[in-house]
């Protein structure tokens, strides 16, 4: 007995216990047999028995009670303590041995003690770790292929409870049902070997299915050759993918149909990928005549250095609004257009959507306006100069865009009939304004008409509007 690793703990049929070696003491937190107790009743008094699940034995479920018995328990798995104490200390695997020289009655019984305290010991803390990992985790044991561990984020993920799964055989709950490689996967569990990450529809406890990646390392649990399966949940992937799926179709639908002309560039080099029905009709480019083409190849703009500022400020800021621009049609047609660009993702890669406002018919008539108020105005003496500094835009509607055109030489007097005039002050007003005669006034503003080539005083106001001159801001009465 003293030899041996094992402990052994020796009592004769009647329940006294006769000895103990000293592994076996050690198992218990002892140093001598004595401490054990005189008998298998006095040994239950002393030390308390529990299974592996926690629950506690009975006095007639202990090991040497049933060794008094005649009961045979091969490999039974106990956590022992001494009397008092709450925690298990060790956890024994114990069996029987009878012994005996005649064939009849036992001379004496021996319970034979494993201390497979740390094994277990490992096991709880695989089994805290395991439980507590927020990633969807499963384990088969290899030999039959049965559920023998699921972690709650497996659980959480699937719908499933343990109970309908723990002790399962695989084609029971088949995770592998509609796998990738589906025969090779099977293989490989069979054999206990590696399966790499793969897609795979997992069945739901509500029979429907996520869309998974699964993956399988074998690994042994109790030692029982195991396959821990692992899971990432794609299904949030797929429904991100469907829902933009769904976007970018509405998005062509809307393209396609919109009433105002656009077009989608590439984000790096403005290539056309795309022109909607709109954009066709303005300027008689089809798709196959503009797909694949920058603007240049299409001489599309009648500003090259213009579309490239703009194509600047896109760069830098991701988009603009609303600038006044001049486009060519495919037959040369000149076409004023109301120009924003945006940047945008299509199919995931950056690009930039155009869109064009023809306003070619609204500039026509607001020219023709200007051209009609001009041949029936004589005098613009009894305009407003609010009306004057609008017929002035209309005449050059990219003012803020353009630069200022320059004036001609004319003198410092010749300027301040010129403001006068376009403060609506006739002859008269403006002689007394500067304390010259009527004449004079007169020769000033011949020899003012002269130098800005106009002919009356509508043309002259519309004139210096364009050059800044005579602006002033508004008073609440005007």
């Amino acid at each position: 007995m003293e030899s041996l690793l094992e402990g052994v703990i020796l009592m004769d049929p009647t329940g006294v216990i006769l000895g103990a070696n000293a592994a076996a003491l050690k198992m218990h937190g002892i140093s001598k047999a004595e401490e054990l107790g005189a008998t298998a009743d006095d040994y239950a008094q002393r030390f308390c028995l529990r299974y592996r699940d926690h629950r506690r034995l009975t006095a007639r479920e202990y090991p040497l009670i049933r060794l008094l018995a005649g009961e045979s328990f091969p490999d039974l798995i106990v956590e022992v303590a001494p009397l008092g104490t709450n925690e298990p200390r060790w956890v024994h695997q114990v069996r029987d041995v009878a012994m005996d020289d005649d064939g009849g009655e036992p001379d004496a019984l021996a319970l034979v003690i494993h201390d497979v305290s740390e094994r277990f010991d490992a096991e709880n803390r695989f089994e805290a770790m395991f439980q507590a990992n927020p990633a969807p985790a499963l384990i088969i044991r290899v030999a039959d292929q049965r559920y023998v561990r699921a972690n709650q984020g497996f659980l959480d993920l699937s719908g499933y409870s343990r109970g309908q799964l723990i002790g399962k055989r695989l084609f029971d709950v088949d995770i592998l049902a509609d796998v990738e490689r589906r025969e090779f996967v099977k293989e490989q569990v069979a054999a206990g070997k590696v399966v790499p990450q793969l897609e795979a529809e997992l069945p739901l406890a509500d029979g429907q299915s996520k869309l998974v990646i699964l993956a399988a390392q074998p690994i042994e649990v109790a030692n029982d050759p195991c396959l821990l399966f692992t899971f990432a949940d794609l299904e949030p992937r797929r429904s991100a993918e469907r829902a933009l799926e769904t976007s970018e179709r509405h998005f062509a639908a809307v393209f396609d149909m919109a009433p105002i002309a656009m077009v989608v560039t590439t984000g790096s080099e403005h290539r056309i990928i795309n022109v909607n029905d709109a954009f066709r009709r303005m300027t008689g480019y089809a798709g196959q005549d503009a797909v694949g083409r920058v603007a240049d190849d299409l001489q599309l703009w009648n500003d090259a250095a213009q579309r490239a500022g703009l194509e600047e400020q896109i760069d830098q800021r991701g988009g603009f609004r609303g600038h006044d621009v001049r486009i060519l049609g495919k037959d040369g047609t000149e076409i004023d257009c109301i120009v924003s660009a945006e940047q945008i993702s299509v199919h995931s890669d950056d690009c930039v959507l155009w869109l064009y406002q023809d306003i070619t018919e609204r500039r026509r008539s607001e020219l023709e306006l200007v051209e009609a108020i001009e041949a029936v105005m004589k005098d613009a003496s009894w305009l407003s100069s609010s009306i004057m500094d609008k017929l002035a835009t209309l005449r050059n509607p990219r003012g803020k865009q353009a630069a200022a055109k320059p004036l001609v030489d004319i003198s410092p007097r010749e300027r301040e009939v010129l403001e006068l005039i376009c403060a609506d002050m006739d002859d008269a007003g403006i002689a007394a304004k500067l304390g010259l005669s009527r004449n004079t006034v007169r020769n000033h503003v011949a020899r003012l008409y002269a130098k800005i080539g106009v002919n009356r005083r509508s043309a002259a106001v519309v004139w210096a509007r364009e050059r800044g001159v005579g602006l002033r801001t508004p008073t609440p009465e005007t």
